[in-house]
């Protein structure tokens, strides 16, 4: 007689994709890329069928995204069965070009609202803490297409933190902060073809600190 067989359930081989990723410094997103996946292949959206069955990732994907991250079949178990355990987080997520729109965050840049997916990263310590995904290229070389930053709202910033800012006319833009005061903000873009910007406090919805990217 054989020894017993691990029966898998479908909430630990996803969460074992998610500490697999979390260990490698990247987001499900950021696995399923540098394994040579559609960059949605690990999502959470993508773990429930639309008629609410769960959907298991394929032997294929996972076999891809153990060769990426040069992680053995025996760590990979590992990581199912809570050895080597690393500290996840869901944070919510939107696209960076959504940010600007309506609905999304309350006055003092918390999110709130539907339309956000969740997406897991190595712990971060903030309740209130989202993630924006990056398109396009204004910001290369700091962030590229397809970059995900995490943002707290209540972390205090500083000069030189890298940082969100929401305008009142709806622009949502990524600077490095130079100086802050009562009246004014002063902003240093992160692309040289892109101008820096000083912005009167009275435009100003909200300001929040980059707190970590997966690149």
């Amino acid at each position: 007689m054989g020894p017993p067989r691990m029966s898998l359930t479908h909430n630990q081989i996803w969460t074992a994709i998610d500490r697999l990723a979390a260990r490698a410094k990247l987001t499900a997103s950021g696995l399923a890329k540098k394994a040579g996946l559609d960059p949605t292949t690990f999502n959470k959206s993508k773990r429930i069928t639309p008629e609410g069955r769960p959907r298991w990732p394929s032997t294929e994907s996972v076999a891809k995204a153990l060769a990426a991250t040069g992680t053995k079949v025996d760590t990979f178990v590992n990581l199912i069965t809570d050895g080597g355990k690393v500290a996840i987080t869901n944070v919510p997520l939107i696209g960076f070009a959504e940010a600007g729109a309506g609905g999304y965050f309350d006055d003092g840049g918390f999110p709130v609202g539907k339309g956000w997916e969740e997406i897991a990263f190595p712990s971060v310590t903030d309740e209130h803490a989202y993630a924006l995904e990056i398109s396009g290229d204004s910001m290369k070389p700091a962030y590229r297409d397809g970059d995900v930053i995490v943002v707290s709202p209540a972390a205090p910033v500083r000069k030189g933190d890298r940082v969100v800012v929401k305008t009142k006319d709806g622009e949502v833009m990524v600077k490095e902060l130079r100086r802050k005061n009562s009246k004014h903000i002063e902003l240093k873009s992160l692309n040289s073809e892109h101008r820096d910007r000083t912005l009167p406090m009275s435009e100003v919805v909200w300001i929040a600190r980059i707190m970590w990217a997966s690149q």
